[in-house]
């Protein structure tokens, strides 16, 4: 049971589930929903190839890991190793492209050049300028897409604005997570990032900006279309996760922040993060007037 818990923190489980009803809203939102059995396989992939995205991810972060206190990561406190890491991520990906080939030649393509590039993104990408968190905000907002093309092999307007809201706000997110281990990254893998070039202060600002354009669109929605458009049910739960993300903007602009500041404002923005996709899923199953 310890080894299972310790695969379930080196792969993230509680990720996987959040992708799980990101691919099950988009199939919703799309409206044409595939047999059972393609929906089912259509979970395999995303929950798969995340589990292998940041098993390697740890594999490649160990020294900067040790540096930033992480004694929570299982290859820091000894509870995996090293190799042991690296061959769960190769199978978990290898599981996850595979099954998407059952699926069509669209969720095929998009399972795998994810899955090499959660590869390139622990290796090489995460040091480099922008595009390191351009990866990680499109890793977010993939199952979407993904869940599209399984379902009607395109992208909707709602789909196209979702994805915009959570590229945003996964980029902004990212950035406040620079800021909070930028001292690690640099004196263990001398990465650098945006923070190194542009600073802290510089870095919260840019993200509460992509924070403020992301509550915007979401806002939007609210009077563009079905099954969003003057929908209470839709409404209501997004001002809140609206509300969370901005006074996480916000906090990170202080002149001083403190390590429990950091937590808070981690588990605030990934907690508003998955009160949103929930809306998502929701929202096409329920339509309150207003």
């Amino acid at each position: 049971m310890n080894k299972l818990a310790a695969v379930m923190r080196l792969t993230r489980i509680e990720h996987s589930i959040m992708l799980v009803i990101a691919v099950v809203a988009a199939e919703l939102i799309v409206g044409q929903l595939p047999s059972p059995y393609i929906i089912l396989l259509s979970l395999v992939a995303p929950i798969s190839i995340s589990m292998g995205a940041f098993a390697i991810n740890d594999y490649f972060d160990v020294a900067a890991d040790r540096a930033n206190g992480r004694t929570d990561r299982p290859i820091v406190n000894g509870s995996i190793g090293k190799k042991e890491a690296l061959r769960i991520s190769l199978a978990c990906t290898a599981v996850g492209i595979a099954s998407s080939l059952f699926i069509n030649i669209y969720a095929f393509s998009i399972a795998a050049v994810f899955g090499i590039l959660a590869f390139l993104y622990a290796y090489k990408l995460k040091g480099m300028l922008i595009l390191g968190n351009a990866y990680i905000a499109l890793s977010m907002v993939i199952p979407f897409i993904y869940g599209s093309y399984v379902a009607a092999s395109g992208v909707n307007a709602n789909i196209i604005l979702i994805s915009f809201v959570i590229f945003l706000s996964g980029f902004a997110r990212e950035i406040h997570g620079m800021i909070r281990d930028y001292a690690g990254d640099v004196k263990e893998r001398h990465v650098k990032n945006l923070v190194y070039h542009i600073g802290t202060a510089r870095s919260a600002y840019l993200a509460a900006i992509l924070y403020v354009e992301a509550i915007a669109i979401s806002l939007f929605m609210f009077i563009l279309k079905l099954p969003f458009q003057y929908n209470l049910a839709y409404l209501a739960p997004i001002m809140v996760v609206d509300a969370m993300l901005f006074y996480v903007a916000i906090g990170y602009m202080r002149v001083k922040n403190t390590r429990s500041f950091f937590k808070l404002s981690r588990n605030l923005s990934l907690g508003a993060m998955a009160l949103a996709l929930v809306i998502y899923l929701i929202v096409p199953l329920l339509y309150i007037p207003i």
